[in-house]
């Protein structure tokens, strides 16, 4: 069975946390877009990790991780991460990176941060690890397949060629130094011993494992609103965030998808720049960036401060629909035990009109949001595993929540730790 675990939303809603608890049970877990440009947050018994690029079923070892065909795969970033795990006593992952992934060429991260500072006050809040200019590269076919750093003398004829086109844009636009094929060659050829043993056809590889009845966990970055089709565009990411992408990016057929678990998060964050209806300020958003999260809501990739916001049911219920949703991971719920009230985000007033529907663009930034006031539990509810068992008024926030977005939360976390999680049958 193939099972995907997405975002509903910004991103950061607690995906890594959910796949490493889901990863339990399966044989195979797969990362099939993104880069190294996000990052999952794990807390387990070898301790704390942020992973970029790793699957955040790694610490299993019974599970086989695949970097998929639609990853940005930076390869120097993919091997320092399995160093940094390896450092602290997890066992050498099994790891297989598809031949079909392509590079994040060594120049796509300069590219990114020379454009970003171009821009300025204009710019997308980007991480700068090279994720625009890698997918632009590999939409105008100019990018460089796994595969094709085994063949040395195509390789070089290719890394001429397409420099010159970089160049151009080095000296004219940005005035920074010009880039060299053959130091650029000589890296790749680093990057093909760290790779090598690793490199196979992972699509072929799970056609055998759908066929023998293994469970498969399909692994998203980011979350339905950062979706360059159907997000906040243009504040989004490059590649798709939705479960529908899985099938492509992981090379395995769409009808194989049989649960799609999108995670939703109790109240709303996001990194970077972009439209946030339910976005809180100042002291009120200082106190529930301060006890988000375990430590503290700062990203996983860049250590920025999270923008905080109330849960924007709007956001939700569109972002669920746009993943296929069959179950809700609901998390961080503990979070929200000290306040006395809870606003829940559960319209948008555009143009003098109030609208339930999520806008495109130009109309999400002139929404204001419709807010509805829960009352709270006021109490720490971590280390309740059975659903009944939590405060009257915390079941009253979820059952809102169900309600309200349509779809059926049949999970709920309640602490940072893999075990800190409800079972809800539905």
């Amino acid at each position: 069975m193939v099972r995907a675990v997405v975002g509903a939303n910004w991103g950061d809603e607690g995906k890594g946390k959910i796949t490493d608890m889901l990863a339990e049970k399966a044989d195979i877990i797969i990362r099939f877009q993104g880069g190294a440009n996000a990052g999952h947050t794990i807390v387990n018994n070898y301790g704390k990790f942020a992973l970029h690029t790793l699957p955040s079923g790694v610490f299993y070892d019974h599970t086989t991780s695949i970097i998929g065909n639609g990853v940005a795969l930076d390869i120097p970033t993919l091997f320092k991460e399995v160093k940094s795990i390896t450092d602290k006593n997890v066992p050498m992952p099994k790891l297989l990176v598809s031949d079909r992934a392509q590079m994040v060429m060594p120049y796509h991260v300069l590219f990114d941060t020379y454009e970003e500072a171009r821009l300025a006050g204009k710019s997308f809040g980007s991480t700068k690890s090279g994720i625009a200019p890698f997918y632009s590269d590999k939409y105008a076919k100019i990018g460089f397949q796994v595969s094709e750093l085994f063949d040395e003398v195509a390789l070089k004829e290719k890394i001429e060629r397409v420099i010159v086109q970089k160049n151009v844009l080095l000296e004219h636009l940005y005035h920074k130094p010009l880039l060299k094929a053959d130091e650029i060659f000589n890296t790749l050829m680093e990057w093909k011993k760290m790779v090598e043993p690793f490199v196979c056809d992972t699509s072929a590889y799970l056609h055998e494992a759908i066929k023998a009845g293994k469970n498969i966990l399909l692994e998203g970055q980011l979350g339905s609103l950062k979706d360059p089709d159907h997000g906040i565009y243009p504040m989004v990411t490059s590649s798709s965030t939705l479960a529908g992408y899985g099938a492509i990016g992981a090379g395995i057929p769409p009808y194989e998808i049989k649960q799609i678990v999108t995670v939703v998060k109790a109240y709303s964050s996001a990194v970077g720049a972009g439209a946030f209806v339910s976005e809180i300020f100042g002291e009120e958003a200082d106190e529930l960036r301060k006890r988000g999260g375990d430590g503290g809501e700062f990203g996983a990739t860049t250590g920025r401060p999270r923008r905080m916001g109330w849960l924007d049911i709007v956001a939700t219920k569109y972002g669920c629909r746009m993943q296929g949703t069959t179950d809700v991971a609901f998390t961080v719920l503990d979070v929200l035990g000290y306040l006395d009230k809870i606003p829940v985000c559960v319209g948008y007033e555009i143009d003098g009109k109030v609208t339930t529907d999520f806008p495109t663009t130009t109309k999400l930034e002139k929404a204001k949001p419709v807010l509805e006031v829960l009352p709270g539990w006021k109490q720490d509810i971590r280390g309740i595993k059975k659903y009944e068992d939590l405060p009257e008024n915390c079941r009253k926030y979820i059952e809102f929540v169900e309600e309200k977005i349509g779809y059926p939360i049949t999970m709920i976390s309640n602490g940072p730790a893999r075990s800190d999680i409800i079972f809800r049958n539905k």
